[in-house]
Protein backbone atom coordinates (compact mmCIF):
# COMPACT_ATOMS: atom_id res chain seq x y z
CA UNK A 1 0.00 0.00 0.00
CA UNK A 2 1.51 3.53 -0.89
CA UNK A 3 1.88 6.42 1.55
CA UNK A 4 -0.64 8.52 -0.42
CA UNK A 5 -3.52 5.84 0.06
CA UNK A 6 -3.01 4.91 3.90
CA UNK A 7 -4.94 6.06 6.22
CA UNK A 8 -3.83 5.43 9.57
CA UNK A 9 -6.50 4.69 12.18
CA UNK A 10 -9.82 4.69 10.44
CA UNK A 11 -9.45 8.59 10.72
CA UNK A 12 -5.68 10.41 9.09
CA UNK A 13 -4.99 10.24 5.10
CA UNK A 14 -1.17 9.85 5.17
CA UNK A 15 -0.15 12.15 1.79
CA UNK A 16 3.08 13.47 0.39
CA UNK A 17 6.40 12.83 2.69
CA UNK A 18 7.36 16.55 3.90
CA UNK A 19 10.45 15.99 5.76
CA UNK A 20 12.66 12.85 7.48
CA UNK A 21 14.52 13.11 10.56
CA UNK A 22 17.09 10.51 12.32
CA UNK A 23 14.07 9.02 14.86
CA UNK A 24 11.12 9.51 12.20
CA UNK A 25 9.23 10.62 8.93
CA UNK A 26 6.95 13.50 8.59
CA UNK A 27 3.96 13.74 6.31
CA UNK A 28 1.28 15.84 4.76
CA UNK A 29 -2.03 14.66 6.20
CA UNK A 30 -5.55 15.33 6.52
CA UNK A 31 -7.76 14.78 9.84
CA UNK A 32 -11.15 13.28 7.43
CA UNK A 33 -13.21 13.61 10.90
CA UNK A 34 -12.59 17.23 11.12
CA UNK A 35 -11.73 17.95 7.31
CA UNK A 36 -8.46 20.05 8.05
CA UNK A 37 -5.01 19.45 6.80
CA UNK A 38 -2.22 18.36 9.49
CA UNK A 39 1.33 17.21 9.81
CA UNK A 40 1.83 13.01 10.11
CA UNK A 41 4.82 12.34 12.01
CA UNK A 42 5.41 8.26 12.14
CA UNK A 43 8.14 6.53 14.33
CA UNK A 44 10.81 5.01 12.49
CA UNK A 45 10.27 1.00 12.51
CA UNK A 46 13.32 0.33 14.12
CA UNK A 47 12.27 2.14 17.53
CA UNK A 48 8.65 1.47 16.89
CA UNK A 49 9.83 -2.71 17.44
CA UNK A 50 10.98 -1.21 21.68
CA UNK A 51 7.63 -1.49 23.47
CA UNK A 52 9.34 0.64 26.11
CA UNK A 53 9.66 3.50 24.06
CA UNK A 54 6.29 3.66 22.18
CA UNK A 55 4.85 3.57 25.95
CA UNK A 56 6.82 6.86 26.28
CA UNK A 57 6.52 8.37 23.05
CA UNK A 58 2.78 8.39 23.25
CA UNK A 59 2.57 9.34 26.79
CA UNK A 60 4.89 12.60 26.18
CA UNK A 61 2.89 13.00 22.88
CA UNK A 62 -0.04 13.00 25.34
CA UNK A 63 1.81 15.25 27.53
CA UNK A 64 2.87 18.13 24.44
CA UNK A 65 -0.57 17.73 23.23
CA UNK A 66 -1.83 19.73 26.23
CA UNK A 67 0.08 23.00 25.48
CA UNK A 68 -1.15 25.62 23.18
CA UNK A 69 0.80 28.79 22.64
CA UNK A 70 1.20 30.58 19.34
CA UNK A 71 5.18 30.09 19.39
CA UNK A 72 4.41 25.82 20.25
CA UNK A 73 3.43 23.80 17.28
CA UNK A 74 0.34 21.99 18.35
CA UNK A 75 0.12 18.27 19.19
CA UNK A 76 -3.33 17.35 18.29
CA UNK A 77 -3.54 13.43 18.38
CA UNK A 78 -1.06 10.76 19.08
CA UNK A 79 -1.92 6.80 17.93
CA UNK A 80 -0.77 3.42 17.12
CA UNK A 81 -1.82 1.81 13.96
CA UNK A 82 -0.49 -1.54 12.41
CA UNK A 83 1.41 -1.79 9.27
CA UNK A 84 1.44 -5.08 7.24
CA UNK A 85 4.62 -5.60 4.78
CA UNK A 86 4.58 -7.23 1.68
CA UNK A 87 6.12 -10.59 2.90
CA UNK A 88 2.84 -10.81 5.52
CA UNK A 89 4.74 -9.81 8.69
CA UNK A 90 3.41 -6.90 10.93
CA UNK A 91 4.71 -4.32 13.01
CA UNK A 92 3.40 -1.49 15.32
CA UNK A 93 3.61 2.18 13.97
CA UNK A 94 3.49 4.90 16.38
CA UNK A 95 2.03 8.01 14.95
CA UNK A 96 1.75 11.52 15.79
CA UNK A 97 -1.11 13.98 14.29
CA UNK A 98 0.49 18.40 14.75
CA UNK A 99 -0.45 21.39 13.14
CA UNK A 100 0.63 22.34 9.61
CA UNK A 101 2.61 24.61 9.68
CA UNK A 102 3.26 26.75 5.97
CA UNK A 103 7.24 27.98 6.67
CA UNK A 104 10.85 26.67 6.74
CA UNK A 105 12.94 25.30 8.79
CA UNK A 106 15.24 27.17 11.25
CA UNK A 107 18.22 25.50 10.28
CA UNK A 108 18.10 25.86 6.58
CA UNK A 109 17.55 29.46 6.90
CA UNK A 110 20.73 29.53 9.07
CA UNK A 111 22.58 27.05 6.75
CA UNK A 112 22.33 30.42 3.97
CA UNK A 113 24.57 32.36 6.72
CA UNK A 114 24.59 34.59 9.79
CA UNK A 115 21.72 36.07 10.27
CA UNK A 116 21.36 39.99 10.93
CA UNK A 117 21.61 41.25 14.86
CA UNK A 118 17.71 41.87 14.65
CA UNK A 119 16.54 38.67 13.36
CA UNK A 120 18.71 36.53 15.73
CA UNK A 121 17.33 38.36 18.66
CA UNK A 122 13.69 38.09 17.02
CA UNK A 123 14.03 34.14 16.48
CA UNK A 124 15.55 33.81 19.53
CA UNK A 125 13.12 35.39 21.75
CA UNK A 126 10.05 33.53 19.98
CA UNK A 127 12.15 30.36 21.17
CA UNK A 128 12.68 31.46 24.67
CA UNK A 129 9.09 32.25 24.71
CA UNK A 130 8.00 28.88 23.90
CA UNK A 131 10.06 27.71 26.46
CA UNK A 132 8.99 30.37 29.05
CA UNK A 133 5.55 28.77 28.52
CA UNK A 134 6.61 25.14 28.47
CA UNK A 135 9.04 25.35 31.38
CA UNK A 136 5.80 27.16 33.48
CA UNK A 137 3.77 24.07 32.62
CA UNK A 138 6.46 21.66 33.90
CA UNK A 139 7.72 20.52 30.64
CA UNK A 140 11.38 20.54 29.36
CA UNK A 141 12.40 20.39 25.70
CA UNK A 142 15.56 18.63 25.87
CA UNK A 143 16.12 19.26 22.00
CA UNK A 144 16.42 22.52 21.24
CA UNK A 145 18.15 23.06 17.61
CA UNK A 146 17.55 24.51 14.71
CA UNK A 147 16.11 21.80 13.26
CA UNK A 148 13.07 21.68 15.58
CA UNK A 149 12.17 25.12 14.83
CA UNK A 150 9.83 26.32 12.20
CA UNK A 151 9.36 29.76 11.30
CA UNK A 152 6.32 30.92 9.16
CA UNK A 153 5.38 32.30 6.48
CA UNK A 154 4.95 35.69 8.53
CA UNK A 155 7.88 35.26 10.60
CA UNK A 156 6.17 33.34 13.42
CA UNK A 157 8.71 31.38 15.32
CA UNK A 158 7.17 27.86 16.07
CA UNK A 159 8.92 25.00 18.28
CA UNK A 160 8.81 21.65 17.25
CA UNK A 161 8.83 17.69 19.56
CA UNK A 162 8.22 19.04 22.72
CA UNK A 163 7.95 16.24 25.08
CA UNK A 164 9.80 13.86 22.27
CA UNK A 165 13.05 13.92 22.96
CA UNK A 166 12.42 13.03 26.47
CA UNK A 167 11.26 9.15 24.82
CA UNK A 168 14.56 9.50 22.99
CA UNK A 169 16.70 10.20 26.11
CA UNK A 170 15.15 7.41 28.26
CA UNK A 171 15.73 4.72 25.75
CA UNK A 172 19.04 5.82 24.91
CA UNK A 173 21.90 4.74 27.14
CA UNK A 174 24.64 6.74 25.89
CA UNK A 175 25.91 9.62 24.16
CA UNK A 176 26.39 8.32 21.22
CA UNK A 177 22.93 6.30 21.36
CA UNK A 178 21.07 9.38 21.95
CA UNK A 179 22.87 11.28 19.23
CA UNK A 180 22.33 8.51 16.58
CA UNK A 181 18.42 9.59 16.94
CA UNK A 182 18.26 12.70 17.16
CA UNK A 183 20.87 13.61 14.76
CA UNK A 184 23.12 16.29 16.64
CA UNK A 185 25.34 16.63 20.06
CA UNK A 186 26.06 20.43 18.76
CA UNK A 187 23.00 21.54 20.80
CA UNK A 188 23.66 19.04 24.18
CA UNK A 189 23.80 21.04 27.54
CA UNK A 190 27.01 20.06 29.57
CA UNK A 191 24.66 17.97 32.10
CA UNK A 192 23.14 16.20 29.24
CA UNK A 193 26.50 15.60 27.62
CA UNK A 194 27.78 13.71 31.75
CA UNK A 195 24.21 12.10 31.57
CA UNK A 196 23.52 13.61 34.93
CA UNK A 197 20.02 14.46 35.47
CA UNK A 198 18.52 17.61 33.00
CA UNK A 199 15.93 20.65 33.97
CA UNK A 200 14.64 23.66 32.08
CA UNK A 201 18.41 25.35 31.98
CA UNK A 202 19.68 22.63 29.78
CA UNK A 203 17.11 24.32 27.31
CA UNK A 204 18.31 27.54 28.12
CA UNK A 205 22.01 26.20 27.47
CA UNK A 206 20.88 25.07 24.28
CA UNK A 207 18.99 28.21 23.07
CA UNK A 208 22.02 29.94 23.54
CA UNK A 209 24.03 27.82 21.22
CA UNK A 210 20.94 28.55 19.00
CA UNK A 211 21.69 32.03 19.31
CA UNK A 212 25.30 31.92 19.09
CA UNK A 213 24.82 30.40 15.74
CA UNK A 214 22.16 32.40 14.04
CA UNK A 215 24.36 35.27 15.25
CA UNK A 216 27.99 33.88 14.47
CA UNK A 217 26.66 31.19 11.38
CA UNK A 218 28.10 27.98 12.80
CA UNK A 219 27.89 26.27 16.52
CA UNK A 220 30.20 27.41 19.27
CA UNK A 221 31.41 23.36 19.21
CA UNK A 222 32.35 21.36 16.45
CA UNK A 223 34.11 17.90 15.71
CA UNK A 224 34.19 14.65 14.06
CA UNK A 225 31.57 12.63 16.20
CA UNK A 226 29.33 13.45 18.87
CA UNK A 227 31.92 12.02 21.95
CA UNK A 228 34.16 14.80 20.43
CA UNK A 229 31.50 18.06 20.82
CA UNK A 230 30.09 16.32 23.99
CA UNK A 231 34.21 16.75 25.37
CA UNK A 232 33.98 20.37 24.36
CA UNK A 233 30.63 21.49 25.84
CA UNK A 234 31.97 19.93 28.91
CA UNK A 235 35.54 21.29 28.81
CA UNK A 236 35.97 24.03 26.48
CA UNK A 237 35.38 27.64 26.47
CA UNK A 238 33.31 29.00 23.72
CA UNK A 239 35.03 31.88 22.06
CA UNK A 240 33.21 35.34 22.41
CA UNK A 241 30.38 35.42 19.21
CA UNK A 242 32.05 39.10 18.38
CA UNK A 243 35.16 37.87 17.66
CA UNK A 244 34.07 35.21 14.99
CA UNK A 245 32.06 37.60 13.32
CA UNK A 246 32.63 41.73 13.59
CA UNK A 247 29.03 42.30 12.83
CA UNK A 248 27.67 41.01 16.16
CA UNK A 249 27.58 43.57 18.75
CA UNK A 250 30.22 43.16 22.18
CA UNK A 251 27.46 43.88 24.20
CA UNK A 252 25.86 40.32 23.39
CA UNK A 253 29.08 38.37 24.26
CA UNK A 254 28.41 38.42 28.19
CA UNK A 255 24.42 37.26 27.46
CA UNK A 256 25.99 34.60 25.00
CA UNK A 257 28.48 33.64 27.40
CA UNK A 258 26.84 33.73 30.40
CA UNK A 259 23.61 31.09 28.70
CA UNK A 260 26.89 28.81 27.58
CA UNK A 261 27.81 28.56 31.09
CA UNK A 262 28.91 24.93 32.39
CA UNK A 263 27.24 25.19 35.28
CA UNK A 264 23.24 25.45 35.29
CA UNK A 265 23.13 27.71 38.06
CA UNK A 266 25.40 30.47 36.39
CA UNK A 267 23.21 30.58 33.55
CA UNK A 268 19.67 32.81 33.50
CA UNK A 269 17.38 31.04 35.48
CA UNK A 270 14.24 31.40 33.38
CA UNK A 271 13.75 31.84 29.87
CA UNK A 272 12.16 34.93 31.13
CA UNK A 273 15.20 36.19 32.57
CA UNK A 274 17.10 35.26 29.25
CA UNK A 275 14.92 37.10 27.15
CA UNK A 276 14.86 39.74 29.56
CA UNK A 277 18.92 40.18 28.92
CA UNK A 278 18.75 40.09 25.76
CA UNK A 279 16.49 43.07 25.61
CA UNK A 280 18.70 44.59 27.86
CA UNK A 281 21.84 44.17 25.67
CA UNK A 282 20.44 45.20 22.34
CA UNK A 283 20.13 48.65 23.57
CA UNK A 284 22.40 48.54 26.27
CA UNK A 285 26.38 49.93 26.49
CA UNK A 286 28.26 47.14 25.35
CA UNK A 287 31.19 45.99 27.58
CA UNK A 288 34.94 45.96 27.16
CA UNK A 289 36.65 43.49 25.95
CA UNK A 290 38.50 43.03 29.39
CA UNK A 291 35.08 42.57 31.00
CA UNK A 292 34.31 39.95 28.59
CA UNK A 293 37.59 38.48 29.03
CA UNK A 294 37.01 38.29 32.86
CA UNK A 295 33.18 36.77 32.28
CA UNK A 296 35.03 34.19 30.46
CA UNK A 297 36.99 33.53 33.35
CA UNK A 298 34.79 33.28 36.00
CA UNK A 299 32.22 31.00 34.02
CA UNK A 300 34.91 28.50 32.16
CA UNK A 301 38.16 28.40 34.72
CA UNK A 302 41.30 30.08 33.89
CA UNK A 303 42.17 28.34 30.88
CA UNK A 304 40.07 25.51 29.56
CA UNK A 305 41.29 25.70 25.91
CA UNK A 306 44.71 25.12 26.85
CA UNK A 307 43.72 21.98 28.63
CA UNK A 308 41.54 20.47 25.76
CA UNK A 309 44.53 21.97 23.70
CA UNK A 310 46.81 19.21 25.66
CA UNK A 311 44.12 16.56 25.55
CA UNK A 312 44.28 16.78 21.97
CA UNK A 313 48.15 17.14 21.38
CA UNK A 314 48.05 14.01 23.90
CA UNK A 315 45.78 12.04 21.78
CA UNK A 316 47.25 13.23 18.75
CA UNK A 317 50.77 11.67 20.25
CA UNK A 318 49.22 8.50 21.21
CA UNK A 319 48.02 7.69 17.69
CA UNK A 320 50.19 9.66 15.22
CA UNK A 321 51.79 6.53 13.25
CA UNK A 322 53.44 9.17 10.85
CA UNK A 323 56.32 10.49 12.95
CA UNK A 324 59.78 9.03 12.47
CA UNK A 325 63.00 9.23 14.43
CA UNK A 326 65.65 10.67 12.63
CA UNK A 327 68.22 10.43 15.59
CA UNK A 328 69.32 8.14 18.29
CA UNK A 329 66.72 8.35 20.62
CA UNK A 330 66.46 8.05 25.27
CA UNK A 331 66.89 4.32 26.99
CA UNK A 332 64.05 1.87 26.27
CA UNK A 333 62.89 2.71 30.01
CA UNK A 334 62.21 5.80 29.27
CA UNK A 335 60.32 5.34 26.78
CA UNK A 336 58.06 3.22 28.24
CA UNK A 337 58.07 5.57 31.08
CA UNK A 338 56.87 8.25 29.06
CA UNK A 339 54.08 6.10 27.61
CA UNK A 340 53.08 5.18 30.63
CA UNK A 341 52.28 8.40 32.15
CA UNK A 342 50.55 9.21 28.72
CA UNK A 343 48.18 6.33 29.12
CA UNK A 344 47.61 7.42 32.60
CA UNK A 345 46.95 10.90 31.72
CA UNK A 346 44.38 9.72 28.90
CA UNK A 347 42.43 7.35 31.26
CA UNK A 348 42.11 10.37 33.69
CA UNK A 349 40.72 12.60 30.77
CA UNK A 350 38.35 10.02 29.86
CA UNK A 351 37.67 8.97 33.69
CA UNK A 352 36.91 12.92 34.64
CA UNK A 353 34.79 14.14 31.87
CA UNK A 354 32.66 10.92 32.49
CA UNK A 355 32.30 11.18 35.90
CA UNK A 356 32.65 14.86 36.60
CA UNK A 357 30.22 16.12 38.85
CA UNK A 358 29.52 19.89 39.31
CA UNK A 359 31.39 21.25 42.88
CA UNK A 360 29.64 20.49 46.08
CA UNK A 361 27.97 17.65 45.00
CA UNK A 362 28.32 14.89 47.64
CA UNK A 363 27.93 10.84 47.01
CA UNK A 364 25.47 10.06 49.55
CA UNK A 365 26.27 7.02 51.16
CA UNK A 366 23.51 4.38 50.86
CA UNK A 367 21.94 6.54 48.35
CA UNK A 368 18.99 6.24 46.89
CA UNK A 369 17.79 7.30 43.40
CA UNK A 370 14.28 9.47 43.23
CA UNK A 371 12.40 7.42 39.98
CA UNK A 372 10.83 8.89 37.53
CA UNK A 373 7.18 9.24 38.33
CA UNK A 374 6.14 11.78 36.37
CA UNK A 375 2.20 11.02 34.68
CA UNK A 376 1.86 8.51 37.00
CA UNK A 377 -1.08 8.34 38.56
CA UNK A 378 -0.91 9.16 42.04
CA UNK A 379 -1.66 5.82 43.70
CA UNK A 380 0.89 4.16 40.96
CA UNK A 381 3.60 6.46 41.93
CA UNK A 382 2.83 5.95 45.85
CA UNK A 383 3.61 2.16 44.62
CA UNK A 384 6.84 2.83 43.23
CA UNK A 385 8.18 5.01 45.79
CA UNK A 386 7.26 3.28 48.83
CA UNK A 387 9.23 0.14 46.67
CA UNK A 388 12.09 2.46 46.46
CA UNK A 389 12.22 2.90 49.68
CA UNK A 390 11.44 6.18 49.85
CA UNK A 391 10.29 8.91 51.77
CA UNK A 392 7.37 11.45 50.11
CA UNK A 393 5.26 13.86 50.86
CA UNK A 394 2.34 14.64 48.65
CA UNK A 395 1.39 18.69 47.29
CA UNK A 396 -1.73 19.30 44.88
CA UNK A 397 -1.36 22.07 42.66
CA UNK A 398 -3.15 22.67 39.15
CA UNK A 399 -1.85 22.08 36.11
CA UNK A 400 -3.66 22.52 32.91
CA UNK A 401 -1.09 19.52 31.16
CA UNK A 402 -1.39 16.82 33.46
CA UNK A 403 -4.68 15.06 34.22
CA UNK A 404 -6.20 15.13 37.99
CA UNK A 405 -4.78 12.74 40.04
CA UNK A 406 -1.52 12.70 38.00
CA UNK A 407 1.78 13.08 39.08
CA UNK A 408 3.57 16.91 37.72
CA UNK A 409 7.00 16.79 38.54
CA UNK A 410 8.90 15.75 42.11
CA UNK A 411 11.69 17.73 44.30
CA UNK A 412 14.47 16.32 43.59
CA UNK A 413 14.08 15.29 39.92
CA UNK A 414 13.96 12.31 38.97
CA UNK A 415 17.42 10.76 38.67
CA UNK A 416 18.52 12.77 41.75
CA UNK A 417 20.48 10.64 44.46
CA UNK A 418 19.47 10.78 47.53
CA UNK A 419 19.61 9.38 51.28
CA UNK A 420 16.95 7.56 52.66
CA UNK A 421 15.99 9.85 55.30
CA UNK A 422 15.37 12.17 52.70
CA UNK A 423 11.96 13.47 51.87
CA UNK A 424 10.61 13.70 48.53
CA UNK A 425 7.51 16.04 47.86
CA UNK A 426 5.44 14.84 44.59
CA UNK A 427 3.71 17.46 43.21
CA UNK A 428 -0.06 16.01 42.09
CA UNK A 429 -2.47 17.42 39.56
CA UNK A 430 -5.64 19.00 40.79
CA UNK A 431 -6.85 19.68 37.18
CA UNK A 432 -6.85 22.22 35.20
CA UNK A 433 -7.52 25.91 37.18
CA UNK A 434 -10.22 27.54 35.35
CA UNK A 435 -11.25 31.55 35.56
CA UNK A 436 -13.80 33.16 34.43
CA UNK A 437 -13.87 34.52 31.08
CA UNK A 438 -13.71 38.53 31.47
CA UNK A 439 -16.25 40.80 29.70
CA UNK A 440 -14.65 41.79 26.12
CA UNK A 441 -17.19 42.88 23.83
CA UNK A 442 -16.83 46.99 23.02
CA UNK A 443 -13.94 47.06 24.49
CA UNK A 444 -10.52 48.40 22.46
CA UNK A 445 -8.10 45.63 21.55
CA UNK A 446 -5.89 47.30 24.17
CA UNK A 447 -8.45 47.06 26.55
CA UNK A 448 -9.19 43.14 25.97
CA UNK A 449 -5.56 41.95 25.94
CA UNK A 450 -5.45 44.29 29.52
CA UNK A 451 -8.18 42.13 30.79
CA UNK A 452 -7.11 38.80 29.51
CA UNK A 453 -3.70 39.09 31.01
CA UNK A 454 -5.08 40.54 34.33
CA UNK A 455 -7.74 37.32 34.34
CA UNK A 456 -4.70 34.77 33.51
CA UNK A 457 -5.86 34.52 29.73
CA UNK A 458 -3.75 35.26 26.96
CA UNK A 459 -4.38 36.68 23.42
CA UNK A 460 -4.81 34.44 20.54
CA UNK A 461 -5.28 35.18 16.82
CA UNK A 462 -7.38 38.67 15.91
CA UNK A 463 -9.26 38.92 12.81
CA UNK A 464 -10.89 41.91 11.68
CA UNK A 465 -14.40 42.79 10.37
CA UNK A 466 -16.52 45.31 8.91
CA UNK A 467 -19.23 46.89 11.71
CA UNK A 468 -20.99 49.81 11.17
CA UNK A 469 -21.57 50.65 14.17
CA UNK A 470 -18.31 50.53 16.01
CA UNK A 471 -15.46 52.44 15.53
CA UNK A 472 -11.84 50.80 14.55
CA UNK A 473 -10.03 47.69 16.89
CA UNK A 474 -12.92 47.38 18.89
CA UNK A 475 -14.29 44.56 19.97
CA UNK A 476 -16.85 42.57 18.42
CA UNK A 477 -16.55 39.16 20.29
CA UNK A 478 -14.39 36.56 21.60
CA UNK A 479 -13.60 32.74 21.28
CA UNK A 480 -11.78 29.76 22.00
CA UNK A 481 -11.16 26.95 19.63
CA UNK A 482 -13.51 28.57 17.46
CA UNK A 483 -16.37 28.80 20.03
CA UNK A 484 -17.98 32.20 21.38
CA UNK A 485 -17.20 32.86 24.51
CA UNK A 486 -19.23 34.82 27.40
CA UNK A 487 -18.69 36.54 30.57
CA UNK A 488 -20.25 33.19 32.30
CA UNK A 489 -18.15 30.56 30.73
CA UNK A 490 -14.99 29.29 32.51
CA UNK A 491 -12.08 29.05 30.78
CA UNK A 492 -8.65 27.00 31.62
CA UNK A 493 -5.95 29.25 32.95
CA UNK A 494 -3.42 30.28 30.21
CA UNK A 495 -5.73 29.90 27.20
CA UNK A 496 -5.26 31.70 24.23
CA UNK A 497 -8.86 33.86 23.42
CA UNK A 498 -9.20 34.74 19.49
CA UNK A 499 -10.61 38.22 18.81
CA UNK A 500 -12.61 39.48 16.19
CA UNK A 501 -12.33 43.51 16.48
CA UNK A 502 -13.92 46.35 14.29
CA UNK A 503 -12.07 47.61 10.98
CA UNK A 504 -13.92 51.00 12.11
CA UNK A 505 -14.84 51.51 8.12
CA UNK A 506 -17.48 50.39 5.58
CA UNK A 507 -17.13 49.55 1.98
CA UNK A 508 -19.31 51.70 0.11
CA UNK A 509 -19.32 50.94 -3.43
CA UNK A 510 -19.91 54.17 -6.09
CA UNK A 511 -23.63 54.82 -6.66
CA UNK A 512 -22.83 57.65 -9.70
CA UNK A 513 -24.88 57.34 -12.95
CA UNK A 514 -26.22 53.54 -11.69
CA UNK A 515 -29.05 54.74 -8.27
CA UNK A 516 -31.37 57.26 -7.67
CA UNK A 517 -30.46 59.54 -5.45
CA UNK A 518 -33.50 58.25 -3.35
CA UNK A 519 -32.41 54.62 -3.50
CA UNK A 520 -28.60 55.22 -2.70
CA UNK A 521 -29.95 57.43 0.36
CA UNK A 522 -32.02 54.43 1.72
CA UNK A 523 -28.57 52.07 1.18
CA UNK A 524 -26.22 54.54 2.88
CA UNK A 525 -28.56 55.08 6.05
CA UNK A 526 -29.80 51.25 6.60
CA UNK A 527 -28.36 49.33 9.24
CA UNK A 528 -26.02 47.55 7.20
CA UNK A 529 -23.88 50.87 6.54
CA UNK A 530 -25.25 53.20 9.24
CA UNK A 531 -23.76 56.21 7.64
CA UNK A 532 -25.54 59.83 6.94
CA UNK A 533 -26.84 60.76 2.75
CA UNK A 534 -26.69 64.77 2.08
CA UNK A 535 -28.23 65.55 -1.45
CA UNK A 536 -27.21 68.27 -3.07
CA UNK A 537 -28.15 70.09 -6.18
CA UNK A 538 -25.90 70.87 -9.25
CA UNK A 539 -27.87 73.43 -11.29
CA UNK A 540 -25.12 73.20 -14.06
CA UNK A 541 -26.37 70.16 -15.69
CA UNK A 542 -29.82 68.96 -16.33
CA UNK A 543 -32.07 67.38 -14.23
CA UNK A 544 -33.78 63.89 -14.48
CA UNK A 545 -36.82 62.45 -13.28
CA UNK A 546 -36.53 60.69 -10.68
CA UNK A 547 -33.26 62.26 -9.85
CA UNK A 548 -30.16 60.25 -10.76
CA UNK A 549 -26.83 60.42 -8.36
CA UNK A 550 -24.12 61.91 -10.54
CA UNK A 551 -21.25 61.75 -8.23
CA UNK A 552 -20.76 60.87 -4.21
CA UNK A 553 -18.19 62.67 -2.06
CA UNK A 554 -16.62 59.19 -0.21
CA UNK A 555 -16.18 56.15 -1.97
CA UNK A 556 -14.44 52.65 -0.96
CA UNK A 557 -13.40 51.79 3.04
CA UNK A 558 -15.24 54.68 4.48
CA UNK A 559 -15.08 55.38 8.52
CA UNK A 560 -17.78 54.50 10.48
CA UNK A 561 -20.57 57.32 10.62
CA UNK A 562 -19.48 59.44 7.95
CA UNK A 563 -21.32 61.82 5.96
CA UNK A 564 -21.35 61.19 2.53
CA UNK A 565 -22.57 64.07 -0.35
CA UNK A 566 -24.40 62.64 -3.06
CA UNK A 567 -24.77 65.08 -6.22
CA UNK A 568 -27.83 65.26 -7.99
CA UNK A 569 -28.60 67.38 -11.48
CA UNK A 570 -31.09 69.65 -11.13
CA UNK A 571 -30.64 72.42 -14.15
Amino acid sequence: MSAESRVLSGRYRVDDLIGRGGMASVYRGEDLTLGRAVAIKILDPSLAADGAFRTRFRLEAQSASRMSHPAIVRVFDAGEDTRTDPDGSTHPEPYIVMELVNGRLLKDIVAEGPLSVADALRLTDGILEALEYSHRAGVVHRDIKPGNVMVTDAGQVKVMDFGIARAVSDSSSTVAETTSIIGTASYFSPEMAKGDPVDARADIYSAGIVLYELLTGQPPFRGENAIAVAYQHVSEAPVPPSEVSEAVPRGLDAIVLRALAKDPFQRPQTAAAFREALTAAAGGRAPSKRKVDALSHELYGPDPRQAAETARSLRQLSSDETMRRTQAGPPVAWVWAGIALLAVLLVSVFIWVSAFRPAGEEVTPNALIVPDVGTMTWDRAEEVLTDAGLQYRRTVEPSADVVEESVIRTNPVAGTSVAADDEIVVYVSSGVETVAAPPLESLTLKEATDALEDAGLSLGAVSRRSDPDLTKDTVISASVDDVLISTSDEIPEGTAVDLVIATGTVTVEDFALNYTAKKAEEILESDDYGLTAIIEEDPACPGTDPPMVKAQSLVGDVPVHSEITLTVCSG
